[in-house]
């Protein structure tokens, strides 16, 4: 097998218009930025998104001659450089494609083939007055998602309840409702206050009597006593973990019984490499590993591989809430959308690696300079 030979960082910028009002940034978004990592090995390539990768130019050689399939060392050195620079996982999951287009199998199968298929959750991502939501639920349950994700983020918690309150009317008790209560982590500009353990655990308590099957980050993400206490007065389950950059902190998490439900994304915060240790432990304490996969569609589709694999949770993020978040705005830099293949179920691609290739002429149209990001 070849030698990596290549690796090059590109940034892409799809316009949005109009803006996409994301509930966890109080300035709207105009534009959905992509980085995409380029790895080549004779004549294969691997792809992989997240991230910007600002701070890798310059460290290219450390991995340039070497074996692909060397993924510990790889990882190691990653560990390294997000030390010093951001968050350096898209380089990872490209290697992880490129391992798969020289096997010639598909990544779930590289990682332990459990399973090709996904049941899907409608992940929200706007904040929305309570009868538009409702509504948007209804549809949603119409089109077969046996769940939907609402997030909160509003100045009066209370607010966001009426929300659940509305959605759980509408759509009947069969339909499961999960909660992001967005007090993980905030934007550089958000000053806005967080909450405490007592409204996180008044939130818990009135979400349970509405039959909320999960609370995702009700407290800041490095608080992992209090997640602890609070899941153990709890009456829903507890879930987070989606952006905590460091192995040890997912360790802390399992150390102290913080979550029931794990949520690391594979270009956030694990790479695949420890997904599948982080999926294992968590699933040998009874808990549940479901990754975030917010982003573009390269990172969910790297996400859902990892999540068929090996999780045994019921289902798994789907960002889709029309009109602000579309499967067209999501995954305009691929080939076709990631789209269910039956009611409620993605069904992945049997191509080697991520199972696409990327058109790299067809997306040059978006591609601008890092320095304008």
């Amino acid at each position: 097998m070849p030698p990596i030979d290549s690796i090059s960082i590109h940034h892409y910028r799809l316009p949005l218009d109009p803006p996409f009002k994301a509930s966890w940034d109080p300035k709207s978004r105009t534009g959905h930025t992509v980085t995409l990592v380029r790895v080549t090995a004779g004549e294969y390539e691997g792809v992989g998104s997240g991230d910007a990768m600002l701070g890798f130019a310059g460290h290219e050689p450390l991995f340039i001659g070497h074996d692909p399939f060397d993924i510990e060392r790889h990882v190691h050195i990653l560990d390294n450089l997000q030390f010093m620079y951001g968050r350096m996982w898209p380089l990872e999951v490209a290697l992880w494609d490129l391992m798969g287009k020289m096997s010639g199998q598909p990544l779930y199968k590289l990682l332990g083939g459990r399973s090709n298929q996904a049941r899907l959750y409608a992940s929200c991502g706007e904040r929305k007055p309570a009868p538009e939501r409702a509504q948007s639920a209804r549809a949603l349950r119409d089109m077969g998602y046996p769940a939907l994700k609402i997030r909160f983020h509003a100045p009066n918690p209370k607010d966001d309840l009426a929300v659940v309150q509305a959605v759980r009317e509408a759509i009947g008790p069969d339909m499961h409702i999960l909660v992001d209560a967005n007090q993980g982590w905030q934007m550089p500009w958000d000053a806005s206050a967080t909450w405490d353990h007592k409204t996180a655990l008044w939130m818990a308590d009135a979400l349970a009597e509405l039959g909320v099957f999960w609370l995702e980050e009700p407290l800041h993400r490095h608080d992992y006593r209090g997640l602890a206490t609070l899941r153990q007065r709890a009456k829903l389950r507890i879930a987070g973990g989606e952006g905590n950059r460091e192995w040890s902190e997912l360790r802390e998490y399992l150390k102290h019984g913080s979550l029931d439900v794990y949520q690391a994304d594979v270009v956030w915060s694990t790479g695949i490499l420890r997904a599948q240790q982080l999926a294992r432990d968590a699933q040998a304490e009874g808990c549940l590993y479901t990754p975030h996969t917010w982003g573009d569609g390269l990172v969910l589709l790297a996400n859902l591989h990892v999540f068929a694999a090996l999780s045994t949770a019921p289902f798994v993020e789907f960002p889709f809430d029309p009109p602000g978040w579309t499967l067209e705005r999501r995954d305009y830099i691929l080939p076709g959308v990631i789209s269910p293949s039956a009611p409620g179920v993605v069904t992945l691609p049997d191509g080697p690696g991520l199972g696409v290739s990327i058109d790299w002429t067809a997306i040059e149209r978006w591609r601008f300079d890092k320095g304008t990001m």
